[in-house]
């Protein structure tokens, strides 16, 4: 098999960070990607600031190849998505030449004239994906290894509070009145005189939360509540100045004061069970028979889920709770670990029963949040080098992860006002503070970094 590519799936940042390693080590990179263009996914988010900084965006190997084009890295800042794509990204893509192919979706990934059940040779056996191409034909590519780093941009978790789609929720969708995109700033201009609900509690939720506050600050005509479904802990804004990443600690510090400020009503402890369309206007009610007032625009900003049904076909072994990779889920469980912290990881932690296979990226954490561009830059490392055979490297750590500054235990959930209840691993329980359609307002900044 050693003239076969490794495919990689996926052009973003880190797919483009895979095959620069895999390059750097001698492979024939073959990366697959769905969308018209690289980056396709941070399209879609490209007037939001990230909250990592520009030396902490770009892979070292991508780096070296991209010097021999002329490119000069920028030195400081933080890119918006679109920033990000024209002053690395795309340029990254364009240096790969035909090692990047796009509008070619993957659909399967197998194994040569083997299915799942399938064992003896397995792993000397030819991987095959199976794509889509942009007009309609379909082929199959023969690889050596897989990597995928599709990311979860394409599955937005829902607005329903038990991880299932909330009654009326894709109708409300289907009519435009529900996105799951951060608004941009014409967008959120535009909703002047509206009433705008935003539901989710990270960082995308408080930069959409942030610019509509700003909205209301200039036009108190406009309305924002903003839905959590927990109840208000010390974490709530994130780390604060204690953050490592000032960027993100400032999403949460401004996300206070605009709370405070009253520009934005906060509702806590909704847990969103239906959505109904009452005069072109959604009207969420909760599990407990609370309904907000009817809203023109509602923003779901709950995260993201892995899409795993293209892997149907490989021996993937995940963490029940996370759907990440087993020997990872420990440290990156929001319901466990400790102050944010997760210990830099790689070949070892994302093997799976399936040799040669690896999914790398946000994708890899499954369902837990706060992914950092830099942790992909050390997995896509690592793998490349246990490709290679190189098991020193493949193991030896090249990075440090900033910390952020706060716990992230499950937290206040079915009991706001239990002591006991949730609080991370590294010391008590936040201090509850209930709130119901409280003041709020917020401020602008990250999606990933």
């Amino acid at each position: 098999m050693s003239e076969l590519p490794v495919v990689v799936i996926g052009a973003g940042p880190l797919g483009l960070a895979a095959a620069a390693h895999l390059l750097e080590r001698g492979f024939i990179p073959l990366v697959l990607e769905a969308g018209s263009n690289p980056a396709a996914a941070v399209e879609q988010w490209e007037h939001v600031r990230t909250f990592s900084p520009w030396p902490e965006l770009v892979d070292p190997a991508a780096a070296k190849l991209l010097e021999l084009t002329g490119w000069v890295a920028q030195e400081s800042g933080f890119p918006t998505g679109r920033e990000w794509i024209d002053g690395y990204l795309a340029p990254l893509a364009k240096a790969m030449g035909t090692g990047v192919r796009l509008g070619a979706r993957v659909q399967a990934v197998s194994r040569l004239g083997r299915d799942r059940l399938v064992s003896p040779g397995r792993a000397e056996t030819p991987f095959v994906v199976h794509v889509t191409n942009a007009d309609g034909t379909e082929c199959r590519v023969r690889a050596r290894a897989v990597i995928d780093a599709s990311g979860t941009w394409g599955q937005p978790n829902p607005a329903g509070a038990d991880g299932v789609t909330a009654i009326g929720e894709r109708t409300a969708a289907g009519s435009g009145v529900l996105t799951y995109v951060p608004p941009t700033i014409a967008q959120a201009s535009g909703l002047a005189g509206k009433h705008v609900v935003v539901v989710g509690s990270g960082h995308s939720a408080m930069t959409a939360v942030i610019q509509l506050g700003e909205v209301v600050r200039k036009d108190p005509s406009m309305t924002v509540t903003w839905v959590l479904r927990r109840g208000v802990s010390e974490d709530t804004f994130g780390g604060g100045a204690a953050d490592e990443l000032p960027q993100r600690g400032a999403l949460g510090v401004r996300s206070k004061e605009a709370v405070d400020a009253g520009r934005v009503s906060l509702s806590t402890g909704f847990r969103t069970e239906r959505i109904d369309l009452v005069d072109g206007r959604a009207v969420l009610t909760a599990e407990d028979g609370r309904a907000l007032a009817p809203a023109d625009h509602v923003v779901v900003l709950t995260g993201f889920r892995p899409d795993l049904s293209f892997l149907s076909e490989m021996r993937i072994e995940l963490d029940p709770i996370l759907q990440a990779p087993v020997n990872l889920a420990g440290s990156i469980d929001p319901n466990m670990h400790s102050c944010g912290s997760v210990l830099p990881h790689g070949a070892e932690e994302l093997a799976h029963p399936e040799p040669d296979l690896y999914i790398v990226g946000m994708k890899s954490y499954g369902r837990a949040p706060t992914f950092l561009a830099m942790t992909g830059y050390e997995q896509v490392r690592s793998i490349a080098a246990e490709l290679a055979g190189d098991h020193e490297a493949a193991r030896r750590v090249e990075l440090a992860l900033p910390d952020t500054g706060v716990c992230n235990g499950a937290g206040l959930f079915d009991s706001p006002d239990d002591e006991n209840a949730g609080g991370g691993c590294c010391g008590p329980a936040p201090t509850s503070q209930p709130v119901s359609l409280q003041p709020v307002s917020l401020l602008l900044n990250p999606l990933g970094g």
